[in-house]
Order: C-alpha cells, then structure tokens, then sequence
C-alpha cells in the first residue's frame, strides 16, 4: 500500500507540474484555462513537494524493515497534507490523499 501511494503521489507530481494546462489537468482540478495559466507555477511548485513525498516513501520501502520510521514520518506528512488540502481546497483530497495515506500508514504501524 505504501508503494501505490508512493505511486499517487508521483501521479500528482505529473499532472500538477507537466498537465496543470492541458485538457487533463483542467478537468481534473476543475480550471478554467485562464486560471491554470495564471496558477501554474503554485501548481508546479505543489507538484515538485508531492514528488518529495513520494521520494521519501521509495526511500523508506528501499530500506526495508529499517526503513518502518520513513514510511511512518512521510505517510504522516501525506495524511496532513491531504486533511490540509481538504478543509482548504477540496473535499475531494480527503478521499485522493488522506484515505490511501492513512490506510498505509495504519498497515505500516501495524506491522
């Protein structure tokens, strides 16, 4: 589970920093093509710390058992940021990042 949200993640990097302007990109994040254009650089910006995210999550699968506290401090940091996200821009981050996050962050601890 800590590598699909590694993957998410890597997904949000994409479509946050190369399709924020494209068909795509608007429909998902619901712009209009004049406020992608004007936001595009807080969504590259916003992209580039997903990426982060999901680094520190390969990170810490890398390392295997050694890596349970990584896992563990940056699936914390995905829960956060999608509850943060969700009072803040869209109910619909609560569902896209903090479910997935705190379910693999529930089986980290678990194990």
């Amino acid at each position: 589970m800590c590598a699909c949200v590694a993957l998410l993640h890597f997904g949000f990097l994409a479509l946050e920093m190369f399709y924020w302007e494209r068909p795509i990109g608007r429909r998902i994040f619901r712009q209009t093509p004049e406020s992608a254009r004007s936001s595009r650089v807080l969504a590259a910006n916003q992209g580039l710390y997903n990426g982060f995210l999901a680094a520190g999550l390969l990170w810490g699968l890398g390392r295997g058992t050694d890596g349970q506290a990584i896992k563990l401090f940056f699936l914390g940091c995905v829960v956060i940021a999608g509850v943060f996200g969700a009072a803040t821009a869209s109910r619909r981050i609560l569902w896209v990042q903090a479910l997935p996050g705190a379910i693999a962050l529930a089986l980290v601890f678990a194990a």
